[in-house]
């Protein structure tokens, strides 16, 4: 088994690609050694010290580290879990199946459903597959009608990277804003 590194645009944040599905679709997004309980495999990244976030997409996972600890360091014992992991046959998740899709429970009615299709449908079809390559996610979180502000969830390398403010403003906004005109800014759910 052979798994490719890319550096992503988050100095932070390394992508392991093991040339088969990790997740095939959806994504899955592990904050802390608490949440990993749901995986054997992000259980075993964590344990290794100086791993601070993991993010499995449909073909990847992003490994963040604590900025004190080098990639040098990290890489190799990161590498032999992954290996490990893919090479047993286990199972990728034991409980909480995959994240939902991001997608507030909001329900909207009338013209602002097509709104929120509109922007749905960009996010899924233009951003997210761009945002993906740089090992990271970004999902839809809520519209507020009265303000015409979207609010996006970042996720995987986009969390916390340096570059995410004008991923966001520079290119996820001005496509918003000029295919879907009620749209006036977008914001980073906390």
């Amino acid at each position: 088994m052979f798994i490719q590194t890319e550096a992503t645009p988050n100095p932070e944040v390394l992508k392991f690609i093991p040339g088969q599905s990790v997740l095939g679709e959806g994504a899955r997004d592990f904050r802390d050694p608490d949440d990993a309980r749901a995986s054997p495999l992000a259980a075993e990244l964590f344990a290794i010290t100086g791993v601070t976030r993991v993010f499995y997409g449909p073909d990847f996972i992003t490994v963040g580290k604590h900025a004190s600890v080098d990639w040098p360091y990290l890489k190799a014992p990161i590498l032999a879990a992954i290996m490990d992991h893919f090479t047993s046959g286990g199972p990728l998740l034991t409980e909480g199946g995959v994240d939902d899709d991001g997608h507030a429970n909001d329900v909207y009615e009338g013209d602002t459903a097509q709104i929120v299709a509109e922007i749905k449908d960009l996010l899924d079809t233009r951003i997210r597959p761009a945002v993906a390559q740089d090992g990271g996610d970004i999902l839809f979180n809520r519209f507020d009608v009265q303000t015409g502000v979207v609010w996006l969830n970042m996720r995987g390398a986009c969390s916390g990277c340096p570059s995410s403010s004008a991923t966001l403003k520079a290119g996820v906004e001005n496509m918003l804003k000029h295919y879907v005109p009620e749209v006036t800014a977008v914001e980073q759910a906390l």
